[in-house]
């Protein structure tokens, strides 16, 4: 089944096709960080009227590079959530609109079944069950995966993400949006062994996470290291004390999940999962615990629509169909979805 996959659901507007069979066709990414670089975060009334300019003309650039008129595509996937509300209503529209006109079924995807699912895009696909840590700047979660569709939360978090900290960190810092690859480039610079930060829930037993405390270490370190005249050199040593504690309880917490579940495979999925640091002590963890893992390349880690066109494929071809009409989910648990061809 050919798939025209359709990404709206934040700051990046994407579009894919992908092929039953073939792979990947096309795909395409247009970043709004430029847009909301000067407010320093996502603004959703921007987000979603740069959705509204920019998708069509991602459409006819991915038709053209697959090389397909538009009657030649059997299906629309488009994220139906969870996201931003008005940026959801874009792609959904436009989904449902080109598949009427097309006379061809539309599917509502979920946001991060396309994230668990991106590392099948890769040549050589992991196979199930496998546990996947899914790490971006909206969500936090430890989830095990049977197959499409059977996905059991084995933990997430509490409060903010893992993302969603280092933004917050490194605006505390000074540093430029977005702030996460912004920390991740200082921290490299920093020394190690300076500053300890803590490995919050990492004491008890469980695998829920909480990150809203680091942020809160990272105040009083800083304003203990000279607040907004600490040097360069100062905020890079915080930097990689920060990181370094997030890394690490990222690391304890997937062991715990590798053990608790007893597969030996581990997917990581999200933007956080392109850290440098990340998958380098969670490959030496790996090889030590004799663990596979397993990532999409770094263009799949970020919001793509080559992921929703992915899962779209498989829901449309076990034969999933939705009534025709415009609905989206801002807030949808992961754990509701069911195999394809159950809804």
């Amino acid at each position: 089944m050919r798939v025209l996959g359709i990404e709206t659901s934040c700051d990046e507007t994407a579009a894919a096709v992908y092929e039953t069979g073939r792979g990947l066709l096309a795909q395409a990414v247009h970043s709004q960080v430029a847009l909301h670089a000067p407010y320093g975060g996502v603004v959703p009334e921007l987000a979603s009227r740069d959705h509204i300019r920019k998708l069509l003309p991602l459409v006819r650039r991915v038709l053209e590079e697959a090389g397909l008129a538009p009657g030649e595509v059997g299906g629309v996937a488009y994220t139906a959530g969870p996201g931003l509300v008005g940026a959801l209503l874009v792609g959904a529209a436009v989904g449902r609109a080109l598949a009427a006109g097309l006379g061809v079924p539309a599917l509502g995807v979920h946001h991060m079944e396309g994230h668990l699912l991106a590392p099948m895009l890769e040549p050589d696909p992991p196979a199930f069950p496998f546990v996947a840590l899914l790490v971006s700047g909206g969500h936090t979660m430890l989830v095990g995966v049977e197959g499409v569709g059977r996905y059991r939360i084995l933990g997430q978090t509490l409060d903010d993400a893992v993302g969603e900290a280092f933004d917050k960190t490194a605006k505390l810092l000074g540093l430029p949006y977005p702030g996460g690859p912004a920390l991740a480039a200082l921290a490299e610079r920093g020394r190690p062994g300076r500053f300890r930060f803590p490995r919050p829930m990492t004491e008890r037993p469980g695998l829920d996470f909480s990150f809203s405390g680091i942020k809160t270490h990272a105040i009083h370190v800083l304003r203990e290291a000279g607040g907004e005249a600490a040097d360069e050199q100062t905020r890079a040593d915080i930097a990689r004390a920060f990181q370094e504690a997030i890394v690490e309880t990222l690391v304890i917490k997937c062991r715990r999940a590798i053990e608790a579940t007893g597969h030996g495979r581990l997917v990581v999925a999200g933007g956080v999962g392109a850290n440098r640091a990340l998958r380098a002590a969670l490959a030496a963890w790996g090889e030590r615990a004799g663990v596979e893992v397993r990532y999409p390349a770094p263009a799949l880690c970020t919001d793509n629509a080559a992921m929703i066109a992915y899962a779209g494929a498989v829901r449309l071809g076990a034969g999933e169909r939705e009534p025709p009409a415009i609905r989206v989910r801002p807030r949808w648990p992961l754990d509701e979805l069911v195999p394809p061809g159950g809804r």
